[in-house]
């Protein structure tokens, strides 16, 4: 298989993942071993940062709205709520990083995470599909959100996205909110580790090895794929639950451990 080949499918394997609550983590290091190759942690941080760039126009009137903050009690507040759950994630992130804190880079945990996070996305929807949802977003949930940044970090295959989203339901916000919130938290999240993640791997002298060709296109079809399939994502949550990813995510591990055998 051509290396060209190789980009493309990691490409949309991080486009389709980066967003909706499967692990675009997971599926990269599972897409390595059956691939079987070794791709870079750089390789990995600027594909993840074009996906991440590439839905910004998504979220553009939103995103309007907070730049009036400064006039507006309710942006200011909204804007506070995600610049906590940023700060959470960022101190966390933080501490790990100088602890020297390293990914498990096996399927097996990838395998356990899917399986668990799946079974949990079924199990909350089954138990707040009778409850009424909130769409203020409570500062609870932001310090939730903030916190499952951090377990996502920790533990590859649970998804930042899906993570918080899950937390994020089980305190009662309704499904457009935290999805939206949790993608807004995610966006400056994700580039603010990417672009740390980037100038500490432009200090190694293996940097200029890369082959910038490659990952320039692989970094292309990510954030394509990920521009409509974020679209596709704000609108699936108007009207469908998070059950559909939770068995996804339990069928996904259970192959991962029949293939591991």
């Amino acid at each position: 298989m051509s290396m060209a080949l190789i980009v493309i499918i990691l490409g949309i394997v991080e486009g389709i993942t980066e967003f909706i609550p499967v692990s675009s983590t997971g599926h990269l290091l599972l897409a390595e071993h059956l691939l079987r190759i070794k791709i870079s942690d750089l390789f990995n941080v600027v594909i993840q940062c074009g996906a991440v760039l590439a839905v910004i126009p998504l979220f553009s009137g939103r995103i309007l709205q907070l730049t009036k903050a400064s006039t507006d009690p309710a942006m200011r507040l909204y804007l506070s709520k995600i610049a906590l759950a940023f700060f959470i994630t960022a101190v966390g992130g933080f501490v790990m990083d100088k602890t020297n804190y390293k990914l498990e880079d096996k399927p097996f945990p990838v395998a356990v995470a899917l399986i668990a996070g799946g079974i949990l996305f079924i199990l909350v929807e089954y138990f707040i599909s009778k409850k009424s949802k909130v769409t203020d977003i409570s500062w609870t949930v932001v310090l939730a959100v903030g916190i499952g940044q951090l377990i996502a970090a920790g533990f590859p295959g649970a998804s930042r996205s899906g993570t918080t989203i899950l937390l994020a339901l089980i305190f009662g916000l309704a499904r457009p909110q935290a999805t939206e919130f949790s993608f807004l938290v995610g966006i400056p999240t994700m580039l603010a580790a990417g672009g740390y993640k980037i100038l500490k791997a432009l200090k190694h002298a293996d940097v200029p090895h890369e082959s910038w060709s490659m990952i320039l296109l692989s970094t292309l079809v990510a954030a394509v794929v990920s521009f409509f399939v974020v679209k596709w994502m704000l609108r699936y949550v108007q009207t469908h639950t998070f059950t559909s990813f939770g068995i996804y995510r339990v069928a996904a591990g259970i192959c991962v451990l029949i293939l591991m055998r």
